[in-house]
């Protein structure tokens, strides 16, 4: 596993404690800090100040094209991996569109059901469609 992709998992391992424990993120990555020896990479970083930065933005393109599935209803880690995959597809233009929306796909095969990387890759599939437009 590359160390991008260590990032990309440290990053959702912190947005979704944040979500669950209903913290603010700064504060679940301080305690992580605080409380274990685990170095946090600066991509790390990155991916979770665009996620939050973005994450009204994001959320409303994934709420407007997700056939079906509100965000509420998606599973919390499928929600968390789209988030980061949009941050990283539509932001952050050191990521090919391609490589955002692989490794998306990779964390939802690693973390979650069986459905989700097929979701995943439709819905950020179409993002990276419609992305000239989203971003006009």
């Amino acid at each position: 596993m590359s160390a991008r992709s260590k990032a990309r998992r440290r990053a959702l391992d912190l947005l979704f404690e944040s979500e669950q424990r209903s913290v603010s993120v700064s504060s679940a990555l301080k305690q992580r800090r605080e409380s274990t020896d685990q170095i946090i990479n600066v991509y790390t970083v990155d991916v979770i100040e665009g996620v939050t930065a973005m994450q009204e933005t994001i959320d409303e393109f994934l709420q407007t094209y997700s056939q079906g599935w509100t965000l509420e209803r998606m599973p919390a880690v499928d929600r968390i991996i789209l988030r980061i995959g949009a941050w990283e597809l539509l932001y952050n233009d050191d990521v090919p569109d391609g490589v955002a929306v692989s490794e998306a796909v990779e964390l939802a095969k690693m973390l979650s059901t069986d459905e989700s990387p097929q979701f995943i890759n439709g819905l950020l599939g179409r993002l990276q469609q419609l992305k000239p437009t989203l971003l006009a």
